[in-house]
């Protein structure tokens, strides 16, 4: 099999509550999708997807992607996809860094393995573990009642994992996560997520409020350093996210003791060979995992379910279904969020099939002829 074109296409996804907010007064309300089709000699032709967190969550952007794959694809037309070691060999010579633009390509190229194989990617990953993934909700940062309600409101949907968006001031913080673990049964999970939006004196102040509580804190500053030094002040189950973007990365905070957990997130480590390459050190390691993206639609949704639900049950603390926060569809047959689980698709490959009355004309096609 050889690739013989790369075509992109632009969508934007918006939010269903309508902003989502997180540390610093950061939000989004729209997010800008990029999904890639690679074409293939043999008819087949497989599908990613990559969408990032508006532009200043991580190193990554919406049009970025666009730009990235621009410099990459004339390098990977005649490429076999299917040879996905090979695929990021080639895209890590051809750019250096910039994991986001590669994972929409890579995510591509185990859809037309499984097509090929006629195997859902799930298998190709590992096999299936169980029946479902349990799913997390995010919480919007907002007032802590107001977080209370909707953490109410998603629970009866059935969730028991909420992800609380905190990182603003510290006595805001505390009485957010006072308030809402209130509500919350044992047995249910809540992660104060700061996304690296403390100071070191400002979550040493909310690890010190909130020492009693079950609850887990996740990325507290912006450095690793600084994230380390306030895993030394608490107790409280610890996660690492925005700085784990690599073996190197995950190597270090084991050596260190850095983390309890950490969030894998497909496209900053830059696609789903190198997510499973991190998933397989963290099961020997024994460090379990959220496995998710920094956000996206359907195709994102599926690629996350079947890394999940190709991983030990034990080692999956987390999972989200993406396509369930936004009103616009990118694909068909991607998994549905019910009782906050998901389960990944029997079907070959991703399982999708993209919708190209959402997704319009390519804003991009790349092949021999360009």
């Amino acid at each position: 099999m050889k690739i013989t074109a790369i075509n992109i296409y632009q969508i934007d996804l918006p939010l269903k509550e309508g902003r989502y907010s997180w540390a610093d007064g950061k939000f989004v309300e729209v997010f800008d999708c990029t999904v890639v089709e690679i074409e293939t000699n043999e008819g087949i032709s497989g599908y990613g997807e990559v969408c990032p967190l508006g532009p200043f969550y991580l190193p990554a952007y919406g049009p970025g992607v666009r730009t990235g794959v621009a410099e990459l694809a004339p390098y990977l037309i005649d490429a076999d996809p299917t040879k996905t070691g090979n695929i990021n060999l080639i895209m890590d010579t051809a750019l250096l860094g910039h994991p986001y633009v590669k994972s929409g390509i890579d995510m591509a190229c185990w859809d037309l393995l499984g097509k090929q194989t006629n195997l859902p990617v799930c298998d190709l990953l590992g096999g299936r573990h169980g029946g479902s993934v349990a799913l997390y909700r995010a919480i919007s940062q907002e007032a802590p009642d107001i977080m209370a309600n909707k953490i109410a409101g998603y629970r009866d949907q059935g969730y028991t994992k909420f992800q609380l968006k905190v990182g603003g001031d510290p006595d805001d913080d505390i009485a957010r996560i006072h308030r809402t673990r209130k509500i919350l049964d044992r047995g249910e999970i809540l992660v104060a997520d700061a996304n690296t939006g403390w100071l070191m004196h400002e979550a040493a102040r909310v690890v010190d409020g909130i020492a009693k509580l079950d609850v887990y804190i996740e990325q507290p500053c912006k450095s690793y350093e600084e994230s380390l030094t306030i895993r030394r002040r608490t107790a409280r189950p610890f996660i690492l996210d925005e700085n784990i973007d690599g073996l190197q990365a995950l190597l270090r905070a084991y050596g260190d003791g850095a983390m309890d957990l950490i969030n894998l997130k497909i496209s900053k480590v830059g696609g789903l060979t190198k997510a499973r390459q991190i998933r397989d050190l963290c099961v020997s390691l024994g460090i379990a995992m959220t496995i998710e993206d920094s956000w996206g639609g359907d195709i994102i949704t599926a690629a996350i379910a079947h890394l999940a639900h190709s991983t030990p049950k034990r080692f999956r603390f987390s999972s989200t279904d993406f396509n369930s926060y936004v009103t616009a569809q990118t694909a068909t047959g991607a998994p549905i969020g019910e009782n906050g689980q998901m389960a990944a698709g029997e079907v070959p490959g991703l399982g999708i099939v993209p919708d190209f009355a959402s997704l319009g004309t390519p804003v991009a096609c790349y092949s021999k002829r360009h």
